[in-house]
């Protein structure tokens, strides 16, 4: 271990396959990778850490600040692992929950399933009290009952209460009194008030989503308190958690809310491919983060990632900020496999960290996309984590062979290019989601692939969707640790006030946006942050009246006055025509909710590397036959770490870096920039 003393700043993200580290230590970057350990994500942080210290890459003791990306609430509602939980709610409301939307999985399948309830009906309880729709009480809370539910939920099982009353939105009294009642029953329970967790509209979705967070509020509160208990052994302090919205906040708030951690990791992918692609002078960017089990999509436009209030995570709708971020099962470890109809099918089914894709050496037996890349001799697994690593490729064809090429009645390097055409498919389809069907032309956007496997697939992606030039980071393969050390400190605040535009007074609408900077800047002002690091954004929700749903328009900065109201009506229009296609200019607009984004100001490190110098052809290792769409060409593979800023080549061409591998197909050409990031000029 170094003795120099100095400035650390560690981040960590976990993913399907690999746990990423990323160090900053006195400016320069590190990065590092060890496998996940699903069955307990908290040993594979320490496992990183402690294989940082031993080799002397790291100072515990010069640590000052740890930000961590965590996938442990994610998993437990994908695989509906959550905590015991009950649900208190209107009399008559019990049902929201399970009713759900008008929407059904499956239109015109008869024996479509709903998504299990968070809450057992068994568990929701419905007690007396009504509120009207501007949060005047109709019917006061009846505590007699109350404090009977309250003592038959001290003696459950029962580990977590949401509390999610008629109009809480507008007046919280009747909540905050539920939970007083409980404590003072003795139910020492965590609880959630749907007024703090989504003070908004809609019954169903305020309802999940405060279910959801009481449900997970014992699971982060357990992993947490593992984790930080394993890191004050080591590191003085305190530990961050990133957020969906692309901010990150302490440990403690992610413990009351972990619901805002639905997105942790790929939103800090996002950011990090934000501030990367910005250093190339592209703000306007598609982003692709292809890691071991799934592929992340997210647009960003002007600099800002899109943030959506709509996003679903496995089948539930959760309504709370998240960058706006669409998942398909396609990632380097994705299985390949045949259908009943014996059609060729890739994912979502994936090996994982354990066994992995066959080349990996631990034990694999089903070809994955990982595995198809090393068949058409893109990729040596021996070149990356070579020390944890021992591959046979005649174990590698051998199973095309078994499960894939004979079933179809191909050769296996034929399989093997199906399979990418397949995984190039299902993900050309996502970025389709977040760009076309958003209203957005992907010709305009530039595409940062990161993570593992992104690079090894996203110069094909860009051909097919036109988009011009590929940005591959040279930290891709570890970007969403990256992006936790160059983000800034996030709280959101909402409430929703349904009332028609042209009635609502400029001052009341400004008196909303200060009280939630205030509690912005006292939250601020708890994590150290001086007044001249803040910066607050507020937006509102609009529509036309008698629209279902709604869009997000910035609010102009200065006096909120009759001007600036107008500004925001053109504003909605202008949104909705770029949505829609259309706007009605003479159609009366409704407001829905109030939001204030507080932003505390973090200084990014800088990322410029020590490069190296001279022409490319120093930097060529060898030549391989690579496959690119059915035909062999000799290609020359590159060492990225020898590659100096400023130098081109051309296409076909392999480069190989620590954490991933860039392909780049023959017509297209490679640029290195000063950051070291490798642009890929689509035509080249």
């Amino acid at each position: 271990m170094t003795d120099d003393t100095g400035h650390t700043r560690v981040g960590i993200d976990i993913g399907g396959t690999f746990t990423d580290l990323v160090t900053v230590i006195d400016g320069a970057v590190g990065v590092d990778k060890v496998p996940s350990t699903p069955a307990a994500p908290d040993r594979a942080v320490v496992d990183g850490l402690e294989q940082l210290y031993d080799r002397g890459d790291l100072a515990y003791t010069d640590v000052d600040f740890l930000a961590h990306g965590t996938t442990v609430a994610t998993n437990a509602v994908l695989e509906e692992e959550w905590a015991e939980t009950a649900l208190v709610t209107t009399k008559g409301f019990e049902d929201a929950l399970e009713i759900g939307r008008q929407a059904r999985p499956a239109v015109y399948d008869f024996g479509a399933e709903k998504p299990t309830p968070v809450v057992s009906r068994d568990r929701r309880f419905g007690v007396p009290e009504r509120l009207d729709e501007r949060g005047r009480v109709e019917t006061p809370l009846d505590e007699a009952v109350v404090r009977e539910l309250a003592d038959h939920l001290a003696d459950s099982d029962v580990e977590s209460v949401a509390i999610v009353l008629l109009f809480a939105f507008e007046n919280d009294a009747h909540e905050r009194r539920v939970a007083e009642l409980l404590a003072e029953a003795g139910v020492d329970v965590d609880v959630s008030l749907s007024s703090e967790v989504l003070a908004e509209i809609r019954e169903y979705e305020r309802t999940l989503t405060t279910a959801l967070n009481a449900s997970l509020k014992p699971i982060m509160n357990r992993y947490i308190g593992t984790l930080e208990a394993s890191l004050d052994e080591r590191i003085e302090p305190s530990l961050q958690i990133m957020q969906s919205n692309g901010g990150i906040i302490t440990a403690d708030s992610a413990r009351e809310q972990p619901v805002n951690t639905l997105l942790s990791g790929p939103a800090a992918g996002v950011q990090g491919a934000t501030h990367l692609a910005s250093l190339t002078g592209v703000e306007d960017v598609i982003t692709m983060d292809m890691g071991g089990t799934s592929c992340d999509v997210s647009l960003v436009e002007g600099g800002e990632p899109l943030v959506s209030t709509d996003v679903e995570i496995g089948e539930y709708p959760v309504h709370v900020p998240m960058i706006d971020i669409h998942t398909v099962g396609a990632g380097g470890g994705s299985i390949a496999w045949i259908d009943d109809g014996g059609a060729l099918r890739v994912g979502p089914r994936s090996a994982g960290a354990t066994p992995g894709p066959i080349c990996y050496g631990r034990g694999g037996t089903q070809p994955t996309i990982t595995d198809a890349h090393l068949m058409l001799g893109r990729i040596d697994p021996t070149a990356f984590v070579s020390d944890t690593l021992e591959t046979d490729r005649d174990d590698v064809a051998a199973a095309f062979e078994r499960e894939l090429a004979d079933p179809l009645g191909v050769s296996p390097r034929e399989a093997a290019q199906g399979v990418l055409d397949v995984a190039n498919a299902n993900m050309e389809r996502a970025l389709r989601v977040v760009s076309v069907e958003r209203g957005y032309d992907p010709r305009d956007f530039g595409l940062v692939a990161f993570g593992g496997a992104g690079p090894l697939h996203a110069a094909t992606l860009a051909a097919e969707l036109g988009v011009p030039r590929v940005i591959v980071p040279r930290t891709a393969g570890v970007l969403s640790a990256l992006g936790l050390l160059i983000s800034d400190v996030l709280y959101d605040f909402s409430t929703s006030r349904v009332r028609r535009w042209d009635d609502l007074a400029p001052e009341t609408l400004a008196a909303e946006f200060q009280a939630f900077t205030e509690r912005g800047s006292e939250r601020l002002a708890d994590e150290g942050l001086s007044a001249d690091r803040m910066q607050f954004e507020p937006s509102v929700d609009l529509r036309y009246i008698g629209q279902s749903f709604e869009l997000q328009v910035p609010v102009p900065g200065g006096d909120l006055d009759a001007a600036a109201m107008a500004t925001i009506a053109e504003r909605f229009h202008e949104r909705h025509r770029q949505h829609y296609g259309h706007a009605y200019e003479d159609e009366p607009i409704e407001l829905v909710t109030i939001r204030l984004r507080a932003r505390g100001l973090v200084d990014a490190p800088d990322l410029t590397p020590d490069l190296a110098e001279g022409d490319p052809a120093d930097a060529v290792t060898t030549t391989r036959t690579v496959t690119f769409d059915g035909t062999d060409h000799e290609t020359s593979v590159y060492d990225r770490t020898r590659l100096a800023p400023g130098t081109s080549f051309p296409g076909p061409a392999v480069v190989e870096g620590v954490e991933s591998t860039v392909v780049v197909p023959p017509t297209q050409s490679v640029t290195v920039d000063d950051h070291g990031s490798l642009l890929v000029e689509v035509d080249g």
